[in-house]
């Protein structure tokens, strides 16, 4: 399971910015201000790429360099075209489908933007080198925030709008 993390510093803190990759770039660096001492090992945004609808590109991310263009086949890709938060406590389970930007990276949380319309345009990810650091909890959480500055359309954050792998 994973541990659970007081997210409510960064609802009170964090404004939406000037634009989308404005605000995108705030949530990253607040989350990974927030939690890099904790067991993660990598934040960033995943949008769909504005020519090819089947690939995903590299958005704000903090700290390490990341795949990109990546396809829709891996965790970034099942939550974008879900439309659901996707939690998985350890990435073997994803087979050859998982996409290994770092071959440590053992467990990761993937949450949607989504647009008014149910649409999504992008994901929120997030990795770490530890089995199991994420849970509903942490996808919820993390839905809440987008919504709260204004990244997703994200209606509810109940545990039926999460897969767990």
């Amino acid at each position: 399971m994973g541990h659970q993390r007081d997210y409510t510093p960064l609802l009170d803190a964090l404004k939406p910015g000037a634009n989308d990759t404005e605000t995108m770039q705030r949530v990253v660096d607040a989350l990974w201000d927030a939690f890099k001492d904790k067991g993660w090992s990598w934040v960033g945004f995943y949008l769909v790429h504005p020519d090819k609808p089947e690939e995903m590109v590299l958005g704000p991310r903090r700290d390490k360099p990341a795949c990109s263009p990546i396809g829709l086949h891996g965790c970034c890709g099942r939550s974008y075209l879900s439309r659901r938060s996707l939690v998985v406590a350890d990435v073997k389970v994803m087979g050859a489908g998982y996409i290994a930007c770092d071959p440590r990276d053992v467990s990761e949380v993937v949450v949607p933007c989504l647009n008014p319309d149910g649409t999504a345009w992008g994901v929120l990810d997030i990795d770490s080198f530890n089995r199991g650091e994420f849970d509903e909890q942490d996808a919820m959480c993390l839905a809440r925030l987008l919504r709260h500055v204004g990244l997703s359309a994200h209606q509810t954050e109940d545990r039926g709008t999460i897969e767990v792998l």
